[in-house]
This record gives C-alpha cells, sequence and structure tokens, in this order.
C-alpha cells in the first residue's frame, strides 16, 4: 500500500494518528468530566453541552487563521510542531481541577488545533500535486483519515481505564503525551518534507495580515462581545438574556459574521479564473455545516445516551476480562438513592428548577425491575467514554472496503465525482438517525435501557456517510483551492466544521427539553435529509466546475 504513496505519508499518517489519540480521548471524557459531582465541575446537561459545543466549535475556528499564518509566514512543518507543542500542553493542564486553569487549558489546544489541523492536511495534499500521485489523491486522504481513526479507537480505552484507576487528571495526561508523540515522529519525517513545505509568502492581491487583524479579527471579536451582552449577561434575574441559547452562543455567532464575510469577499477579489472554483468550494462548507451539527453529537448528545439509556452492565468472562483491564468498575445498587433520585427529579420538575445531577452517574434510575439486582448487591459496568470507541473502529473496518469500492469503479471507469460522493455521504448519515429512532421507542422513551447495539449500528451506518463525505472533502478543497490560499481555503473547511460543531452543541443542550426524545432525532434527520437535498441540487454545477479544472 505505501510503496504508491508518497514517502512523507506513513509519518503523515502516525503523526495525525498520535494527535487524533490525544485529542479525542480528551473529548471522550470531557461532558463526562464537567458533569461529575465529585471530581468534575457538576455541570448540568445544558452547562456542559453548550460549554462543549463552544469548545469544539473554536477548536475548528482557530484553523482559519492557523492556516493562514503557514502559508505566508511560518511555513507548515514550523506550524504543525507549534501546534502539537501548545495542544500537548493544554491536555496537561485540562485536568487540573479548577475552572480557571481549565479555560487557559482549553485555549492552548484551541490555538494548537489551528496550526496543526488544517497544515498537516494542507502538507499532504502538495505531495499529490506530482503528476505520478494525483490519481491516488483521494485514496491517500483515506489512509490518512484512517490513522485518524486509529487514534481515535485506541485512546477511550486508555482514558477509560486511567480515569477507573488513577482519576480525571491522568487520562488527561495520557492525552497530552499521545499529543508530543505525534510531535516527535513528525520531526522523525522532516527529511520527506523538502520542497513542500515552502511557505508561499504574500501574494499580489492578498490581503496584508494587519489588514486581516483589523478588519476581520478585531471586528470578529468586538461581534463576539455584542453578541455576548446583547440582551445582557446570563443570571437569576435575567435568564433569558440571551437569543440563540446562551450568552456563548450569541457571542460565538456573532464573532462568525467578519470570518463568513471574508470569505466571500474571496469570491468577489479572485481571479476570473479562480471565481467559480471558490464559489464550488463555499458551497460546500455551507452544505456540510449541518453533517457536522449532527455527527458532533457523539461527544454530547450521543455519550448521554451511552451513560444513561444503554445497557452498559457486563457479566461472566466479559465482565472479568474489563475488570482486568480496569475498562469496568463496580457500582452497588441501593434502591432508596434510586428512589430518592426520581423524587428529587420530579420536584425540580415541577417548580421548574433546572436539574442537576446527584451523585452522577445514577445507572439503576430506567433499569428494567424484572432487571434490578438484589438490593446491596454490585453490577460491572463497563466505561461510558468506551462507546466514543465505536464510530473509529467501524472506520477502520470500513475505510479499506470503501478505498477498494472505489477503485473498483475507478478501474471501470465509472468512479463518481468529489461531490457526488459527499451527496451520498449525506444521504447515507440522514439514514443513520432513524436507527436512533427505532432505538427510542425501543426503550420506552428513555424508561428502560436499550442494548449497545443500537449505538453500534447507528455508528456503522453514519460512518459509511462520514467516509464519502469527510476525506473527500480535505480532497476537495486540494483540488480546487487556487494555489496562493490553499492553507486559507482549508481553514475554510474547518471554518464550516467548527460553525456545524457549535450547532451540534446547541442541539445537544436541547436533550432535556424534548420529554419525546424520538422528536429530538426527527429534528437531526431533518437537517441531514436537507442537507443532502441541497447537495444533489448542486451536483450539475459542481462537477461542471471539476470537469472544468480537469479533476474528478
Amino acid at each position: 500500500m505505501w510503496n504508491k504513496h508518497p514517502k512523507a505519508l506513513p509519518f503523515l499518517f502516525l503523526s495525525e494518528m498520535w494527535e487524533r489519540f490525544g485529542y479525542y480521548l480528551m473529548i471522550g471524557i470531557f461532558t463526562l468530566y464537567l458533569k461529575d459531582v465529585e471530581a468534575g465541575f457538576a455541570m448540568t446537561e445544558k452547562e456542559a453541552s453548550d460549554l462543549y459545543g463552544t469548545f469544539i466549535a473554536l477548536v475548528f475556528l482557530t484553523p482559519f487563521l492557523g492556516g493562514l499564518i503557514a502559508d505566508r509566514y511560518l511555513g507548515y512543518r514550523k506550524s504543525i510542531v507549534l501546534g502539537g507543542i501548545l495542544m500537548g500542553l493544554g491536555y496537561f493542564l485540562m485536568g487540573v481541577h479548577s475552572i480557571t486553569v481549565l479555560y487557559i487549558a482549553m485555549t492552548l489546544v484551541i490555538v494548537g488545533n489551528g496550526f496543526f489541523k488544517p497544515n498537516i492536511s494542507t502538507l499532504l495534499g502538495n505531495f499529490y500535486s506530482k503528476e505520478e500521485y494525483k490519481d491516488k489523491k483521494d485514496e491517500g486522504y483515506n489512509i490518512f483519515y484512517m490513522g485518524i481513526n486509529v487514534g481515535a479507537f485506541i485512546c477511550n480505552f486508555f482514558g477509560a481505564a486511567l480515569q477507573i484507576l488513577l482519576g480525571w487528571h491522568w487520562a488527561f495526561m495520557a492525552a497530552g503525551v499521545g499529543m508530543f508523540i505525534g510531535v516527535f515522529v513528525f520531526l522523525m519525517g522532516t527529511k520527506h518534507y523538502a520542497g513542500y513545505d515552502h511557505k508561499k509568502g504574500v501574494q499580489e492581491g492578498d490581503m496584508p495580515f494587519w489588514k486581516i487583524v483589523l478588519f476581520i479579527l478585531v471586528p470578529s471579536a468586538v461581534f463576539g462581545v455584542i453578541g455576548w451582552l446583547l440582551k445582557g449577561v446570563a443570571s437569576e434575574s435575567n435568564p433569558d438574556s440571551y437569543i440563540f441559547g446562551s450568552d456563548s452562543t450569541d457571542a460565538f455567532i456573532f464573532a462568525c459574521i467578519p470570518v463568513v464575510l471574508f470569505y466571500s469577499s474571496l469570491y468577489f477579489k479572485a481571479k476570473t479564473e479562480d471565481k467559480r472554483p471558490i464559489a464550488a468550494l463555499l458551497a460546500i462548507f455551507g452544505v456540510v455545516i449541518l453533517f457536522w451539527a449532527v455527527f458532533k453529537l457523539n461527544g454530547s448528545a450521543l455519550t448521554t445516551w451511552a451513560d444513561r439509556y444503554t445497557d452498559r452492565q457486563t457479566t461472566g468472562t466479559t465482565s472479568k476480562v474489563f475488570n482486568g483491564l480496569k475498562l469496568a468498575k463496580e457500582v452497588e445498587y441501593k434502591k432508596d438513592s434510586v428512589e430518592l433520585y426520581d423524587a428529587q427529579f420530579r420536584l425540580q420538575k415541577e417548580n421548574g428548577v433546572v436539574q442537576k445531577e446527584v451523585n452522577y452517574p445514577l445507572y439503576f434510575r430506567n433499569v428494567a425491575p424484572e432487571k434490578l439486582p438484589a438490593e446491596g448487591s454490585k453490577v460491572s459496568l463497563w466505561a461510558t467514554n468506551l462507546s466514543q470507541s465505536i464510530n473509529p473502529g467501524w472506520v477502520i473496518i470500513l475505510t479499506p472496503l470503501v478505498v477498494a469500492f472505489f477503485t473498483f469503479l475507478r478501474n471501470r471507469r465509472k468512479e463518481p465525482s468529489t461531490p457526488t460522493k459527499i451527496a451520498f455521504g449525506l444521504l447515507i448519515s440522514a439514514l443513520s438517525v432513524l436507527v436512533m429512532v427505532a432505538a427510542v421507542k425501543m426503550g420506552g422513551n428513555g424508561t428502560e435501557k436499550v442494548s449497545v447495539w443500537w449505538l453500534v449500528a447507528n455508528y456503522g451506518v453514519i460512518t459509511i456517510g462520514e467516509l464519502f463525505l469527510s476525506p473527500m472533502g480535505l480532497s476537495v478543497v486540494s483540488k480546487l483551492s487556487p494555489t496562493n490560499i490553499t492553507s486559507l481555503m482549508m481553514g475554510g473547511w474547518f471554518l464550516a466544521t467548527s460553525i456545524g460543531n457549535k450547532l451540534s452543541g446547541v442541539l445537544a443542550s436541547m436533550w432535556d427539553t424534548y420529554e419525546d426524545k424520538t422528536n429530538f432525532f426527527w429534528v437531526n434527520f431533518s437537517l441531514l435529509l436537507t442537507a443532502s437535498l441541497m447537495m444533489f441540487v448542486l451536483l450539475k454545477w459542481l462537477n461542471a466546475i471539476m470537469k472544468e479544472k480537469g479533476i474528478n
């Protein structure tokens, strides 16, 4: 496999694998940590989901700036190393039990990802500009994408074991170690980057950096403050102080306005031959926002589903293995505590009080009566964050099959265009949500726990959609972007991801407001179906632009 691709690919593959090991280990435990009453911050579902959504939104917003700085000033290699170091430091600090330190750690991760994420993808794309590799670009990105998911798969086992054995801080430290390993591996491949790592500098017609600061970053900060303060800051005396769900959501949406306007201006200022490719990319960016809004529920609403509504009890040999590897912990059943929790829940709900978790999580609240253990006995429950390995596990299994499928079609000259793959990816992703609708109905709308196989099936379907869309998105950006703004347009892809991530946090924060959880998933289905229909409408135009550029 490797000998048909650039020699740098294994190093970039492993660097990204270890970087994603750190990131997804952190993401897998983030909301659980925030909601933990004893060792976390005792946040409500809404508070944790809102902070999660804002965090992952900002993580994918900074690549806009990181890509620009790499393009013009630092080059890709220096930017990747700088970003990796900042992220590693952020992970090490994240487990310190201080809200101030937590925000500092999040900031380091946000800035670090801005330097790392767009530039390693762009560096990879540069190698496939050579004639001998051009027809293997989609395959190369699929291999690279599998590296992401190898890291995302194995990390949760380390996170679960360390959290159970030693606590949250050690799990976050493991994320930092993974990140630093990724930086080391990347540096080992330095000799292979020669000729592909050069910075492009400021090209004729480019907006000077001081103008970007003055006309984009400063306005974004000002708009963000306006969004935060527009109706006042939330407090007990002013609970309805926001427009879009929370003060942070208002601030983020307002702050995005200048950045979105900047990307729109690239079209109007572009050379004639670059206008249609830029327009195509902007259209794709707009559509995939809805995909990320639903897909990124894996770290919030679907983690809540795994924690509260999924049967996580292990028995027999499975229990011995999971307990031996410290991937499960024992929980004692106390009937009185369950009844007390339900009484507190009803009382808070009747009084309109935002529910705070009591001894979170209380596993037995919705176990079927005939499945309840004896009073005072203990059961073994696998760690909730292990559910985060289902999606990357599917990616590892399905990536070779998807690559083989498209190779088969390519050899028969029937391979669909990249935009066509994205359109079908959106449609397949929409179908995955129907699995969760069925899961809610099987569990009597949360009154009883359901099998983990519902999550496995949901992730299996959406993973097929993801493999049709996400690596293809990276590929189409590198194919259509004008050469002088490739990293900037890669930043645009991550800007779309960022907005989708924030929308995901907004969706997840409304979880507790839906009495019937099927309605929550029907909303998600509607969003993805709308996105897929929009993409199919645009297909003829997008394929024509691809043909004009002489690419598929």
